[in-house]
């Protein structure tokens, strides 16, 4: 139930403004306080009387005045909030969430929120499937807003495709589970590398290896699922995350990579390391792409900084690390002196010689290397589950 929980809904200008009526009905059931903005182009789809009469408030379109006449109502809903939900979302008022065109009370309420913020879509296919739809979501996704991906079917202009907004009962479930989840990891933050890096020769060719990030994407939806604020630093992938808490940074190279790390490792309780960083990178990338003009091509490598071995040295006595190992032969012995050299707390060692483990697999075989030379082995078993016994492991370890 969300007893004293404070929900705000913001309606902008879809069709789909009649779901937000049934939206606004389930969390009362679920006994939340409910609070109201909608935009001037939503007035036209559904009357404000109908959502001010189910949320039992009224509901806030313009700016209005305090006693002192200053223009202020929209910090007053942006700081009253636990949760800013604006369901339905338009393809203009998603543009305005990225752009900060502050021309209406939502959008001002929304750069005044200081709680979490989630979009629910709803528009025509093919302005759903549009490059720039698709960039603000992604703009919006990185900078923590959550995304209740849309749906398919019929929609309002009679053509079959994504765009409809997720059911309000669907929402107002995840809501519900947002604010009930009772794990030790609720409200920590975890940092997560995935996926490749991509070291460039020149502007077409790269240096990068086998790896789908798949694991980092795993990881980052299971951590989200138990309450974690997570942040995924990811290199290219074409895997997507599924639980739109998660803050995606998307890097290219190691050194990029490493940035990124070393901006969010000192604020996160945890650290899981998943990522297959190149161990070089060209060291002088061309700046125009190399003709092919001899038989032979030689590129000088250097070194690329180790990320994991950096967070190990800076780890507080608070702080969580969690790295992973790919070793062919002495399995158990490097992967031990990698877990000491590296200052880690748990050590995930993959296999590459069964059959179904490996790139590529949704399946994995794994061992556990933990303090005091404690080794657990797994059997050969779907990645997802994977995820839920190293979170089990962290759950058990930290407070």
């Amino acid at each position: 139930m969300l007893s004293g929980k404070k929900i705000l809904i913001g309606v902008t200008g879809s069709i789909a403004a009649y779901k937000s009526a049934y939206l606004i009905r389930s969390l009362i059931k679920l006994e939340a306080e409910v609070k109201v903005i909608m935009t001037s182009a939503s007035c036209d789809f559904i009357a404000p009387l109908t959502l001010a009469t189910l949320s039992k408030n009224p509901v806030a379109i313009d700016f209005v005045k305090n006693k002192e006449g200053e223009w202020e109502n929209h910090v007053e809903l942006g700081l009253w909030a636990d949760l800013f939900v604006i369901a339905p979302c338009s393809a203009n008022s998603t543009s305005k969430l990225v752009s900060g065109n502050c021309d209406n009370l939502l959008i001002a309420t929304y750069l005044s929120a200081r709680c979490p913020v989630w979009i629910a879509p709803a528009m025509d296919l093919d302005m759903f499937a549009h490059f720039s739809t698709q960039e603000n979501l992604a703009q919006l996704s990185e900078k923590g807003v959550r995304i209740i991906e849309p749906t398919s079917g019929e929609l309002a202009s009679g053509l079959d495709g994504k765009g409809r907004m997720e059911e309000p009962e669907v929402i107002a479930e995840l809501v519900n589970d947002f604010f009930e989840i009772k794990s030790n990891l609720k409200n920590k933050t975890i940092l997560i590398t995935g996926g490749p890096t991509y070291e460039a020769i020149d502007p077409v060719r790269f240096i990068g290896n086998h790896s789908s990030g798949k694991t980092g994407v795993l990881l980052a939806d299971a951590c989200a699922a138990r309450g974690a604020h997570v942040i995924l630093v990811t290199g290219p992938t074409h895997q997507r995350v599924n639980d739109p808490r998660i803050q995606v940074i998307r890097v290219q190279s190691a050194l990029e990579m490493k940035a990124a790390v070393e901006k969010h490792w000192p604020t996160a309780k945890v650290g899981i390391f998943s990522a297959a960083v190149a161990d070089y990178r060209p060291a002088h990338p061309a700046t125009e792409k190399i003709k092919k003009k001899s038989d032979d091509l030689t590129i000088e490598l250097v070194k690329n900084p180790d990320i994991l071995a950096w967070a190990g040295q800076t780890k507080t006595s608070v702080q969580f690390l969690i790295g992973f190992a790919l070793e062919t032969q002495n399995e158990i012995k490097n992967a031990q002196g990698k877990f000491e050299r590296k200052n880690l707390d748990l050590l995930v060692l993959n296999s590459l010689r069964d059959k179904g483990a490996g790139f590529g697999y949704d399946t994995n075989k794994v061992t556990f290397i933990q303090h005091n030379n404690k080794i657990t082995n797994f059997e050969l078993k779907e990645k997802t589950s994977i995820m839920e016994d190293i979170l089990d492991v962290l759950e058990q370890e930290i407070q």
